[in-house]
């Protein structure tokens, strides 16, 4: 933003200095060839003047053709004649600083010059000379000052006004028609949209709608979309901003924008106050060191103070929407203040069908799609997810020239979803296809002898996204919310078969299981230190930091509050699970070591082995023992 305004600042001088520079040429005399006095002498003896304007300081005049020749010569310069023609195509004119000379007009008499006498400028022509020059510089001062100092948008002294975006209930399109999936949320808020649309039923009874609603979920579950919908189902206006449109580099400037936010506010009432990513400016007073938190809290601070002053009777409605409920300051969530919070989860199997349904509504499905199918195959994907995947659909069929877009589209839509783009010309060496294939199918062999894990949708070698040089995706049969300890050990089980297949078939192991080795080890010890899943620690947890509800922290606990023998025993424990999950693995693979080599070759071949086609093949092995 500085640098923006400071190539402004430039373009605005220099364009201040190109007018100055027009206007002085504009108010100067015209050009013409400046000569000594002495050459203008000779030019009179050899009368190449005439029409001469003689003032006390200047002598000026038309420079004849014989005057041009009689220049060129004594300045011995033969290109002189074409420089003047070139520059005074029309008439060439010359002139000469006036010095003391009595025989002047006798011999301009002498010789049949014409002459005249030309006033000096009068006080007018001389006052404008310098006025004009000077309101110019006048008028782009309080020009950039209007733009960089004033109050106007962008203005220096506008800092403190609120950013918030307003939409009249005319411009909001958005109502509960165009969301799904969260039908709970949908319910929490009909008492508010039925509080702004007749906020006499509440009143009349005595009760006080909550001053603020929190929404607060998993990115991309339709937090904003919600509060959009409420607003449109209200048919109120809309005041949108996010949570860093408070933070300014000036101190006191995020207060004074609430200030003023809740000043619009109660001027458009009844409205919607929308404050997106709350968690950027309510976080907790006093965590951090740091001086430089001061004015964020400063600004929490003015915020609390308005959300205690306003009256929730003129109608406005404070919503908010993070990711990030645990980090928020308590006094910022207590009743009174944003008092009623709204979970807005992962959609459910029918709620991501619904969703699906909604995204497609102007897409040209074929006729083999099945909206429901998809929904199953979706997982724990939240609405953007699925917008991406209808739109990446839709993509697809029109990079083929079709008409429609069917159900293969939004097959290889999701897999580029979940694993990435499809990388046909990373070319693999046939030892490291060979690799692969066996790693993939040790984790579906593994998958399917277990049963406690998800069955097994789709195995690949075809590589994918940054690093995926292959996967075996497993799709769950029904939305899960709790996992028990032997399903735990049985995933950690699936995720070390790939490195486990590679040391049977080859006699050691690559690279290819690191990412394996490292969600095994986050299980293990996530059971050891969180779920209290250890036989010898007991029903302890050991993790003393609050993680985040809805977000993945990659950032290891900070400190521990047990000593360096428990430690080690922590360490102990999650080795002996995740080596007891090897060793089971072991024991499938041992056991199915030609159907291992069947199916690997099989995959080799085709690249790509659907789930239902592995279970044929396993479904023919066992008849053959049979």
């Amino acid at each position: 933003m500085a640098q923006t305004s400071g190539r402004l600042i430039l373009w605005y001088v220099l364009a201040f200095f190109l007018i100055l520079l027009a206007v002085q040429t504009f108010m100067a005399a015209p050009g013409a060839v400046t000569v000594t006095y002495s050459e203008f002498r000779r030019l009179v003896e050899h009368k190449g003047v005439d029409d001469l304007a003689i003032t006390n300081g200047a002598v000026s005049g038309k420079l004849l053709p014989e005057g041009v020749e009689f220049l060129a010569q004594e300045r011995q310069d033969d290109k002189f004649p074409e420089q003047v023609k070139k520059i005074f195509e029309k008439e060439p004119l010359f002139t000469t600083v006036k010095m003391e000379d009595k025989n002047l007009l006798d011999r301009l008499d002498q010789q049949g010059i014409k002459y005249r006498a030309v006033a000096e400028r009068t006080w007018l022509t001389a006052l404008l000379s310098w006025v004009l020059p000077m309101l110019l510089l006048v008028g782009i001062w309080v020009y950039f000052f209007r733009k960089i100092g004033g109050a106007g948008p962008g203005g220096l002294l506008s800092v403190g006004k609120s950013k918030a975006r307003v939409y009249m209930e005319d411009e909001i399109k958005v109502t509960f028609k165009d969301v799904a999936g969260v039908e709970e949320a949908e319910e929490e808020l009909k008492e508010i949209i039925e509080f702004l649309r007749n906020p006499a039923k509440f009143q009349a009874l005595g009760g006080k709608i909550p001053k603020g609603v929190m929404l607060v979920g998993p990115p991309g579950t339709g937090k904003t979309l919600l509060a959009r919908a409420v607003a449109g189902e209200a048919g109120v206006p809309f005041m949108s901003l996010t949570g860093s449109d408070f933070v300014e580099m000036f101190v006191g400037v995020g207060a004074a924008r609430v200030r003023d936010l809740f000043a619009q506010a109660q001027e458009k009432a009844p409205c919607i106050i929308f404050i997106d990513e709350l968690d950027a400016l309510g976080k907790a007073r006093g965590i951090s060191p740091l001086s430089g938190h001061e004015e964020r809290e400063n600004t929490l601070n003015q915020l609390l103070s308005e959300m205690d002053g306003f009256d929730t009777r003129k109608g406005v409605i404070i919503m908010a929407a993070t990711n990030r409920p645990e980090i928020l300051d308590p006094a910022l969530i207590r009743p009174g203040r944003f008092d009623r919070h709204i979970l807005v989860d992962r959609p459910s199997l029918k709620g991501r069908e619904d969703i699906l349904r909604i995204h497609a509504r102007d897409v040209k499905l074929g006729p083999d799609v099945n909206l429901g199918t998809l929904a199953a195959r979706t997982p724990g994907m939240v609405g953007s997810d699925l917008a991406n995947i209808v739109n990446e659909a839709a993509l697809l069929a029109a990079r083929r020239d079709q008409t429609v877009v069917t159900m293969a589209d939004f097959e290889e839509a999701i897999d580029r979803v979940v694993a990435g783009l499809e990388k046909r010309n990373r070319m693999m060496n046939p030892k490291e296809k060979e690799i692969v294939a066996y790693h993939e199918t040790g984790h579906a062999l593994v998958a399917e002898a277990l049963p406690l894990v998800d069955p097994v949708h789709r195995v690949s070698i075809i590589p994918r996204g940054i690093g995926a040089l292959g996967y075996t995706m497993q799709l769950p049969t029904e939305d899960r919310y709790l996992m028990t300890k032997s399903e735990l050990e049985e995933r950690m089980a699936v995720m070390l078969g790939g490195r486990v297949a590679e040391e049977l078939h080859l006699g050691e192991v690559s690279t290819g299981a690191q990412n394996d080795l490292y969600r095994a080890t986050g299980i293990a010890r996530s059971m050891v230190r969180e779920y209290g899943m250890s036989e010898k620690l007991g029903p302890l947890t050991f993790e003393r930091e609050r993680r985040p509800l809805f977000l993945e922290s990659i950032l290891p606990p900070s400190s521990k509050d047990y000593s360096e023998a428990t430690a080690q025993e922590i360490d102990r424990e999650v080795a002996g699970l995740v080596d007891k999950a090897y060793r089971r693995a072991r024991e499938i693979l041992a056991s199915q070591r030609d159907t291992l080599e069947r199916v690997a070759r099989v995959l080799l071949d085709q690249e790509v082995l659907e789930g239902d086609e592995l279970r044929r093949l396993l479904n023919e092995k066992i008849a053959e023992k049979g």
